[in-house]
């Protein structure tokens, strides 16, 4: 895929010394992408860039070792304050970190400290927020109620050889409690700023910094009468996609539906789109790579999100965005950062099977007005979730808390 619309030009006077604090090195999730893609800029931008880090993915490990070069630091032979002694630190950017011993040593320190809160995992055990039996969310702080009656210690194991793993409560209250020293708290949506001030950040400290995909060159869904609705992500249970699948059965238009992606809870929901009788009309097409999803995007009508855990942004809603699609999701989490129901397409009260339907139908119904939304959804995107301008506004951050502005 072409990449269009990316320069790297410093907007600060000096260079700074970037030490990025993360779990993992390589390629994993949507905050591995942002460590990469914000280290390369700055990097391009005559920064220097280290990484101290805890294990490594296995995946385009070789890349991000080119890129931090000599300064990758594993925790578990070398300390933080040997870390930031050796490599200069300016800035210590902390991504997704739990090791309680180095953030103490980060938070005493006294070098300047940004935190990047990519999810719920700083203060919530389960590090969703929602109930697993009920899918109900949570919006309570860090207490004594995670541990009774939410009973959130016990922890569903997707590694070891038993089902449940404990979370220690008074850890969990500990990262929080040390992360609120923190010069700089970054989130991704109004909903993650509720979230820290509900745990007792000061709204003075945080400031919104959604991580934004790289531009994209446009091209036009076709909208066609084959009503190709187009679902993508890890397929989980938090993602919601039985949910939709139930209310799919609702929809009166023609239509198919592809879902790109794998997980977990794939296969309970194949077995799902059988005894729903839907089979014919719902592909499962596993993962794809990045240069292909444009094909499935052009052939398109509508993009379906499905989320019922509350998503700290779902970035994939950007990304759909820059491809003139219109977005039908659950109100759930940050999503309505983006998502303007009626202007690029429609927000729908959290897990209302009927109402999504209809949603869907009027889209398919509408082509119309499906075309009008997801240009008005590359307009928004284009303009608030600029690449260039959160490049700048992070580097500018870095100098300020560095106090070389």
């Amino acid at each position: 895929m072409k990449v269009v619309g990316v320069k790297s030009k410093s907007t600060v006077a000096d260079n700074l010394n970037l030490l990025y604090v993360h779990e993992a090195m390589g390629s994993l999730g949507g905050a591995e992408a942002n460590v990469f893609i914000t280290a390369t800029e700055m990097r391009a931008r005559g920064h220097r860039v280290g990484l101290m880090t805890r294990r490594a993915t296995g995946r385009n490990e070789q890349a991000w070792r080119d890129l931090f070069g000599e300064a990758v630091y594993w925790s578990d032979n070398t300390s933080f304050a040997d870390c930031a002694r050796i490599f200069g630190a300016d800035v210590t950017y902390v991504h997704k970190w739990d090791d309680l011993a180095s953030l103490e040593d980060i938070v005493t320190s006294g070098r300047p400290r940004i935190r990047m809160v990519h999810d719920h995992d700083m203060y919530c055990l389960r590090s969703y927020r929602y109930h697993p039996f009920s899918r109900k969310v949570c919006h309570r702080p860090t207490s004594a109620y995670c541990v009774f009656p939410c009973l959130a210690p016990l922890k569903r194991n997707r590694e070891g050889s038993l089902p449940f793993k404990l979370v220690s409560y008074a850890a969990k209250k500990r990262e929080r409690d040390l992360s609120r020293q923190f010069d700089r708290h970054l989130v991704v949506t109004n909903y993650m700023r509720e979230e820290l001030e509900i745990n007792g950040f000061d709204p003075a400290r945080i400031e919104i910094f959604p991580p934004v995909p790289r531009e994209v060159e446009p091209l036009e869904p076709s909208f066609s009468d084959r009503n190709l609705l187009v679902w993508a992500g890890q397929i989980i249970r938090g993602k919601g996609l039985d949910v939709l699948l139930s209310a799919l059965t609702h929809v009166t238009e023609p239509f198919e539906l592809v879902v790109l992606g794998d997980g977990n809870h794939r296969a309970a929901c194949e077995a799902l789109t059988q005894k729903l009788g839907l089979a014919d009309r719902v592909t499962f097409a596993g993962f794809v790579p990045q240069e292909t999803l444009r094909d499935y995007y052009r052939d398109a009508s509508l993009f379906v999100l499905s989320s019922l855990w509350p998503e700290p942004i779902a970035t994939i809603g950007l990304e759909v965005m820059r491809f003139a699609l219109p977005v039908v999701a659950w109100d759930a989490g940050g999503i309505k950062d983006w998502l303007i129901d009626g202007h690029n397409g429609y927000l729908v009260p959290w897990k209302d099977e009927t109402a999504y339907a209809a949603r869907v139908d009027e889209l398919l119904r509408n082509k119309t007005l499906a075309r009008e939304m997801g240009q008005r959804g590359l307009a928004l995107v284009s303009e608030r979730y600029a690449f260039n301008t959160y490049l700048d506004n992070l580097e500018t951050l870095f100098a300020t808390v560095a106090g070389k502005s």
